[in-house]
């Protein structure tokens, strides 16, 4: 039972939420603002919590819609199987989701107390977004767009919650954390363009087509380095963030690799070296800011 509540809240991929939630601290640190170290892991818990929430709603909407009955499942791509292979009901994975989102969403409300309007808006979008992201933003093929945004969104909330201000270096790193994740799902979402066309789904490979799709991989690390560059250039991030180029081969071997595996078993290659960039990225580019 265990084993199968890991799966369906997707454990492996709560590291993009860690990635975020450290990136904003570091930076609020290396900004000269001290961490007070219960909000920081209470921000920390709220996020994964909602992330949790999103993945838990989803899983149990592409069930109901039959979409995780017809796609092939890969370790990285097609749901988590939990449902399909009858391990949770579907009633128990949406009750589970959303309390997920409920307690994300009290963790949020302290803060909203606590700091101000800025929190509320974030949380704001995360509920709403969240709650409708199986449904209205997968349907209208904004589904990468929601996942760089929502990269964004943590970073800016976990530097506020520290230092109550918004900083160009915290919209940057964010667009940069975003854009790390965003790849993540579009590779991702390769496999599953058969099944996500016929059940009604729109995402950016199947408004694409998986050919011309498949060549457009670079422009996510290119928003990403573009922007820490453009906060190196600028003074607003320290010269070490720079740090993070270091992964830039791992983003070229994905590109190539997605351009030729595209339609065979080889994309399960290119979805583990994506991932594997947006995390060795993300990583570094929180070591560079610390070390800055």
């Amino acid at each position: 039972m265990l084993s199968a509540w890991l799966r369906v809240i997707r454990v492996r991929f709560l590291l993009a939420s860690v990635i975020a939630v450290s990136a904003g601290l570091a930076l609020s640190w290396w900004h000269g603002h001290e961490i007070d170290a219960f909000s920081a892991a209470l921000t920390m818990a709220g996020v994964a919590a909602l992330h949790a929430s999103v993945d838990m709603l989803n899983d149990y909407s592409d069930y109901k819609r039959g979409i995780d009955t017809i796609t092939k499942r890969t370790p990285m791509s097609g749901g988590t199987g939990v449902l399909p292979e009858g391990l949770l009901t579907p009633g128990q994975v949406h009750r589970a989701g959303i309390i997920s989102l409920v307690l994300g969403s009290a963790v949020g409300a302290y803060f909203v107390v606590t700091t101000g309007p800025v929190i509320a808006m974030i949380l704001g979008f995360a509920v709403v977004s969240i709650y409708f992201y199986s449904t209205r933003i997968v349907d209208s093929g904004l589904s990468e767009v929601f996942v760089a945004v929502k990269g964004a969104m943590i970073v800016l909330g976990a530097y506020y919650i520290q230092a109550p201000e918004i900083t160009p270096a915290a919209v940057l790193v964010g667009a940069a954390v975003g854009a790390l994740s965003s790849a993540v799902l579009f590779v991702a979402s390769f496999p599953d363009h058969d099944a996500d066309k016929s059940r009604g789904r729109k995402t950016l490979v199947i408004i694409l087509g998986k050919e011309r799709a498949s060549r457009i991989l670079w422009v996510f690390p290119a928003v990403a380095y573009s922007s820490v560059i453009t906060g190196v250039i600028l003074q607003f991030l320290p010269v070490h963030a720079l740090t993070m180029l270091l992964a830039a081969p791992l983003a070229v071997i994905a590109a190539k690799g997605l351009a030729r595996e595209y339609g065979g078993d080889g994309i399960i290659r290119v979805m583990r070296g994506t991932l594997r960039f947006s995390r060795v990225a993300g990583a570094l580019l929180v070591l560079g800011i610390l070390l800055g």
